[in-house]
């Protein structure tokens, strides 16, 4: 395999809920994501989204920008609206030299809402699978053609979230549409990691390593927390602190030769969990678990 690792700044501050992490500065984000050695990061909130300012900046670090999540809203418009709607991001990504777009539908989403429970999450309703999934293709074939690879990130407290839901997108979407692996979000669903890289190891084009703390987890579940409620409750931790089969993962990517970034997450309060510590471990076990 020839693996990246890169982290999210959602380590420092977080997008859902941005009182979290308000104080720490991008400055001190960037300085430890160089200090501990991470080749890339994703895009968060606090980024300027002007390449000419982005890229000095990271190079300043000496560190590569990874990818960025887009807000794709293709129940309620047609491709054509959805490929004009991400022209900024992708060019911003294409100027980075990015070769990922990271794409979650947010229509009805809970997930940046405290006061929602999971169990009230979307669906894709009247819409239907078949049109979602040909609706996304068409975008996966524009972001192609502008030299991105659309990786479709399921999550906790959107329309695709269980292993039925990502089961039925990756049959009705085309090889122009790949998996984004969260290992976190599957595992909060109910889905098995290992399981979902052994069956489409081929289409996974992005990786995201997220560690699920099981007791707390199941503490949320029990509750019908809310996702936000979940992560303050912390849920999530960084890779080899939780309950995630790691080296599974990374022996079914072996085997069909993944390449690209295993990105580190842990969506953490940084007053509870110091960033600093918890990236060098994120780094320390994700270098361990993909090189063994």
């Amino acid at each position: 395999m020839t693996i990246s690792i890169g982290i999210n700044p959602i380590t420092w501050s977080n997008d859902d809920l941005q009182l979290v992490g308000s104080n720490v500065s991008l400055d001190a984000c960037l300085s430890d994501v160089a200090e501990v050695g991470f080749a890339g990061v994703e895009l968060g909130h606090k980024f300027p989204r002007d390449a000419t300012v982005l890229k000095p900046l990271l190079a300043r670090y000496g560190i590569a920008l990874v990818s960025g999540w887009y807000s794709g809203r293709l129940l309620v418009r047609d491709s054509k609206s959805e490929v004009a709607a991400m022209q900024a991001h992708a060019a911003l990504l294409a100027a980075m030299d990015c070769d990922v777009l990271i794409f979650a539908e947010v229509t009805g989403c809970i997930h940046s809402d405290i006061s929602t429970r999971l169990s009230q999450r979307p669906r894709i309703g009247s819409i239907g699978w078949r049109q979602f999934g040909q609706r996304l293709s068409e975008v996966g074939k524009a972001a192609a053609g502008l030299g991105l690879k659309l990786c479709y990130h399921h999550h906790m407290g959107t329309v695709v979230q269980t292993r039925d839901d990502i089961d039925t997108l990756m049959q009705e979407t085309t090889d122009d549409v790949h998996l984004l692996l969260d290992t976190g979000h599957a595992w909060f669903a109910g889905a098995d990691p290992v399981k979902l890289a052994e069956q489409y190891g081929d289409r996974i084009g992005h990786l995201h390593c997220k560690d699920i703390r099981d007791r707390q987890m199941r503490h949320c579940i029990n509750r019908d927390s809310s996702f936000l409620d979940a992560m303050l409750d912390g849920v999530f931790t960084v890779p080899g602190d939780g309950c995630i089969d790691y080296p599974g993962v990374f022996a079914a990517l072996q085997k069909v030769a993944y390449a690209g970034w295993a990105v580190v997450e842990a969506e953490q309060d940084p007053s509870v969990a110091p960033p600093l510590k918890f990236a060098r471990l994120g780094y320390e076990n994700t270098m361990r678990f993909s090189s063994s």
